[in-house]
């Protein structure tokens, strides 16, 4: 399961071996000298040492106070402050060039990493200045980046690093670290919108929460937050640009809509953030308002019909021809057809008639499988996709009606059935890790990163098509077994059994 896990999530070694441990959460200790480029390992050493050196400013820096202060106003401890390594840039062009930047090629390191800025008239000069410093970990807990937030009128508020070798947007998440530490098992992960909401949730012990770094919540986010627990919390502000973020978050998640993970919409009263609502409430109230946040179908719902009249014809012809293209989105499965259901209830709409409409046209030509997957057995076919799609499996019935079934590798693809039926919730690398140390293992690696080239809605229709013709396979096998039996040693039950096939 871990070359495979590192193959099918992009991730190096360590980070393979930590995914395996958050799972059944254990520790791993970290060494920081391998799995990285040497002008990787290069920026995480700087990278560390610019935060430890923005953390003793914010200790002894004579014009600390001012931070000291803000810190002190906001509630939060020195636990906390420490918890997140919270630190300070001095005010000053070249603070972190002097200190760190001795030689050329360290001043290219530090450019690289986001620290130092190359103007168009080639000087340079420190990115971060004067402000509140919030370093930013990765899931092994090294400093890609930072944040840092003014105090006075100046602009920007706050201010990111760039896109570097070592950080990426799109990909991490603020705070994810301390709350896998904090939390041996995430049941609920709460993603607010800033640096401060993390940490002024940890001050008062919610110490799951995260924040993403300055853009929206990508599919890179939720396919790490949906790795990491079964329950994710959207927290935005109730106004305009609040709701239009978590629609945009909403988009994002439709792909992934199905499995064993819940989505929740929480929207914060006018003029209120985390912070005040915990401080007013405390962590008990917070709770209590993620507890009455809205599930995604709610969302997805109220969102699409906030200006439709759907007491007329016309307002609820409209929802169908708004929410179809979502749908399209939607993993085949029960979730889908439940959420399709809800829409026939909105709409006043006959289901059959429902689903004429929402249906791919006939006409439309059906993707064509690629020369490798022509050549595959339908049982190797049936057993690729379910493990590269494990929320299929729930499409099977009953995986006991291959049991009689004599043809190579039914035994593994009814195994694999059977287990999700059982443990619905397991991801690909979970269930190659069951097989790990079996005759298989190798065999199924190869099948789990076989390019399948076809849409999950085809690949859906193929394994029930297969699983239907083994079905008819195993039934006349069982026939041709019971047959060939002398009557007399056929049970009463036998006996039913081959008048009613």
């Amino acid at each position: 399961a871990i070359g495979f896990l590192m193959e099918y999530d992009q991730l190096n070694f360590p980070e393979t071996i930590q995914e395996l441990a958050d799972i059944v959460g254990m520790q791993v200790p970290v060494n920081q000298s391998v799995s990285q480029t040497p002008v990787q390992q290069n920026l995480y050493d700087l990278l560390d040492k610019a935060s430890q050196y923005y953390i003793h400013q914010l200790q002894t820096h004579p014009q600390r106070q001012l931070f000291v202060d803000y810190l002190q106003k906001r509630g939060l401890s020195s636990k906390t402050v420490e918890m997140y390594g919270i630190g300070m840039a001095p005010d000053g062009w070249d603070n972190v060039l002097k200190i760190l930047g001795a030689n050329p090629q360290l001043v290219k390191q530090l450019t690289d990493a986001g620290l130092l800025i190359k103007n168009d008239k080639g000087r340079i000069y420190d990115r971060f200045r004067h402000r509140l410093m919030f370093p930013i970990l990765d899931r092994r807990g090294r400093t890609i980046g930072f944040g840092g937030r003014v105090l006075d009128d100046s602009t920007p508020k706050y201010l990111n690093s760039p896109e570097t070798p070592v950080f990426h947007k799109g990909s991490e998440l603020y705070g994810l670290y301390q709350a896998k530490k904090n939390n041996r098992k995430i049941e609920r992960i709460l993603i607010v919108e800033g640096y401060m909401d993390v940490i002024a949730l940890a001050e008062h012990g919610i110490t799951n929460a995260v924040a993403t770094l300055g853009t929206s919540t990508t599919t890179d986010h939720l396919r790490l937050l949906m790795r990491s627990t079964p329950e994710i919390v959207f927290c935005f502000d109730g106004d305009n640009a609040g709701r239009d973020a978590a629609w945009r978050a909403a988009e994002n998640a439709l792909p992934m809509l199905g499995g064993n993970q819940q989505l929740k919409f929480m929207f914060l009263p006018d003029g209120e953030d985390p912070d005040s609502i915990v401080k007013s409430s405390g962590a008990e109230g917070f709770n209590q308002h993620i507890d009455s946040a809205q599930n995604f179908s709610e969302f997805f719902f109220t969102t699409l019909t906030n200006k439709l009249d759907l007491s007329s014809m016309d307002g609820r012809a409209r929802l169908v021809e708004m929410t179809k293209p979502y749908l399209k989105h939607v993993p085949q499965g029960v979730y889908r057809d439940m959420l399709e259901e809800q829409l026939a209830e909105l709409s006043k709409t006959n289901k059959n008639t429902l689903n004429k409409h929402l249906e791919t046209p006939k006409s439309a030509k059906r993707p064509a499988k690629s020369a490798a997957l022509a050549t595959m057995t339908p049982i190797r076919m049936a057993i690729s996709i379910v493990l590269q799609y494990p929320i299929l499996a729930r499409e099977i019935d009953d995986a006991r009606d291959l049991a009689s079934l004599e043809q190579p590798g039914v035994n593994i693809l009814r195994e694999l059935l059977e287990t999700l039926h059982h443990h619905p919730h397991l991801t690909t690398a979970a269930l190659l890790e069951r097989w790990r140390d079996r005759e298989n293992s190798a065999h199924l690696q190869k099948l789990a990163l076989q390019n399948l080239s076809l849409s999950a809605d085809a690949l859906k229709h193929e394994l029930i098509g297969i699983y239907s013709q083994l079905q008819n396979q195993a039934k006349q096998q069982r026939r041709i077994y019971l047959e060939a039996k002398p009557l007399s040693e056929l049970t009463d039950a036998e006996k039913m059994e081959l008048r009613s096939s």
